[in-house]
């Protein structure tokens, strides 16, 4: 039993604050998304940080995992937080997150599909207008489009 699973049988539905960490993987001007299994949005590969791992770490580890990519020398590109990242989940969990996102344009490994994962593919900034976005994702992946190559914290 893992810590969210262990904090839900003391809090039920209650708000947990989580942190999650995510790389924006770039090749050739697209980014790189992932069409999830559990609502069919699309976002950037990461999930959540466990006890005692490094930030950095979670978000490489969590990307390997969903995408058999591995990122290489990745570099802060925001801090986001607010309103926009309190999620309910259709099982009525509701969570806070605060979303550390990296970047990162040196990747090895083979794009390989995980039972997380629809889809993945590289979409340049037009192609953009015509993908739905997980909420959660919609302030860095804009970030992204609009070509905000500071570090972002809100």
């Amino acid at each position: 039993m893992n810590y969210i699973q262990r904090m839900r049988q003391r809090v039920g539905h209650d708000c947990l604050i989580v942190i999650g960490a995510g790389v924006i993987i770039e090749q050739n001007e697209k980014i790189l998304l992932e069409q999830r299994v559990d609502n069919g949005l699309w976002g950037i590969p990461g999930g959540l940080i466990e006890i005692g791992e490094k930030v950095k770490d979670a978000a490489i580890r969590e990307v390997t995992e969903e995408t058999g990519l591995i990122p290489k020398q990745v570099d802060l590109f925001g801090i986001y937080s607010g309103e926009n990242y309190i999620v309910t989940y259709p099982n009525g969990d509701e969570v806070y997150s605060v979303s550390i996102i990296f970047y990162t344009n040196q990747f090895s490994g083979e794009l390989t599909i995980s039972d997380e994962s629809r889809q993945l593919k590289f979409v340049s900034r037009e192609e953009m207008k015509d993908i739905v976005i997980n909420p959660p994702h919609k302030e860095f992946v804009s970030d992204w489009v609009n070509g905000n190559k500071e570090v972002n914290i809100y």
